[in-house]
């Protein structure tokens, strides 16, 4: 019972973790990156769609991706999804097969603006592992009937234990994005 508790824990916790990586990787800096257009949904014929699954994206510049839409009519829509995209600033244009996506250069001021997203980020993510302690917490304590205090406590002190490493691997995970984004 204590193990299993424990795993679907751990589980969650690496899930949370693997979400807060994903979002650091959403967060642009000065390269183009196919992973900053991962979250972006385009309305495709009324119903939001990944813009992975209508498009393929590939960067042959630093600064610049092309995206190359499976189906042409869907190029307004696509261009239009970008340009509204909050955070990246990008300048769409399209030739009526590709897009054309050329990130402008960051300045010192939107880095630290970056920075700032980022580090929220991670509270989020720090603030859900957390959540995961607590109910994993409160499923030991309903367990204190069935087995000793002794081990319930034992278990307590492991669970403190997978919380601290996730949360550390966050925080590294962080000081990797910040240090990318504040790279000139």
């Amino acid at each position: 019972m204590i193990a299993d508790v424990l795993s679907e824990a751990s589980t969650r916790m690496n899930k949370a973790v693997e979400v807060a990586k994903d979002d650091f990787a959403t967060v642009r800096t000065g390269r183009a990156n196919p992973q900053l257009f991962q979250k972006i949904m385009v309305s495709y014929y009324g119903t939001p769609t990944p813009l992975s699954q209508l498009a393929s994206l590939n960067n042959p510049e630093a600064r610049t991706l092309v995206v190359t839409p499976y189906d042409k009519s869907a190029l307004r829509d696509i261009e239009q999804a970008i340009r509204d995209t909050p955070n990246l600033g990008a300048n769409p244009s399209n030739d009526g097969n590709i897009i054309r996506v050329t990130l402008p250069e960051l300045t010192e001021e939107r880095r630290k603006e970056f920075v700032k997203i980022v580090r929220s980020k991670a509270e989020d993510a720090r603030v859900s592992v957390r959540n995961i302690r607590r109910k994993a917490k409160d499923d030991l304590d309903a367990l204190k009937g069935e087995v000793g205090d002794d081990e319930v406590s034992r278990a307590e002190k492991e669970l403190e234990q997978v919380t601290k490493s996730h949360v550390d691997q966050i925080d590294d995970a962080l000081k990797r994005k910040e240090a990318e984004l504040l790279e000139v």
